[in-house]
């Protein structure tokens, strides 16, 4: 084979490869869009909600927040007074242990994206109702759907009994099966809701140990 021959090869190789490449980023950004624009709609969806009655008492719905392109995704049960007040995600006391738990499992809030079963708070903090979890969960599945999430960390009993029963998995008591991994389509992670440290300080060290565990499987899982 001449020189000239196979440098035309190479050359055409190299482009090739480029416009492969180029293709790909084209195609990622499209992608990227719909997500965006998939997203917009559900969040302007929650905060119109009156599916159930907790629009009556709520002041601000919580949609989630973090990164919609990490792959890791914490769900608890619903919002409460603090998270009512700010629109936010995990802001009163549980959020500041939880902060502290994620630096212990290697993570950062903006490393993950964290929602609620509910995106509104039920009066006095009461425990959510079986028709209100009817009515919410679509919300939660398509963010699931979006955002896609290789692993989905469940924060107490209800997050915990919902995410794996939508996989098809058994549900224990959290005390039963915190700490625990789960594998379906997607890594599922039980843990105690951080308020239970918050009101029992014994439970503190349960949850370090958890979250111990848990970064062992958020290596390289942070975002796409």
């Amino acid at each position: 084979m001449s020189s000239s021959k196979a440098l035309s090869d190479d050359s055409f190789a190299i482009a090739h490869f480029k416009l492969s490449d180029m293709w790909c980023h084209l195609m990622m950004e499209e992608e990227n869009k719909d997500r965006y624009s998939q997203w917009e709609k559900i969040e302007e969806d929650i905060k119109r909600c009156k599916k159930c009655n907790l629009w009556r008492s709520r002041k601000n719905p919580v949609v989630g927040e973090g990164s919609i392109e990490s792959k890791i995704l914490f769900v608890g049960e619903a919002p409460g007074y603090w998270e009512d007040i700010n629109g936010r995600p995990f802001v009163g006391r549980a959020g500041k242990f939880l902060d502290e738990l994620l630096e212990i499992a290697g993570l950062k809030r903006e490393d993950i994206y964290i929602t609620n079963v509910l995106k509104c708070r039920p009066p006095n903090n009461r425990d959510p109702l079986d028709e209100e979890i009817k009515a919410c969960s679509p919300y939660l599945d398509k963010q699931i759907e979006i955002i896609n999430p290789d692993i989905i960390v469940t924060l107490g009993n209800f997050a915990t009994r919902y995410v794996l029963n939508k996989y098809g998995l058994k549900s224990e008591p959290i005390s039963r099966i915190h700490g625990r991994v789960f594998k379906s389509e997607r890594t599922i992670i039980t843990m105690y809701h951080p308020a239970t440290a918050v009101y029992n300080p014994k439970m503190k060290q349960v949850l370090t140990n958890d979250f111990l565990i848990l970064r062992t499987y958020t290596k390289g899982a942070k975002k796409d």
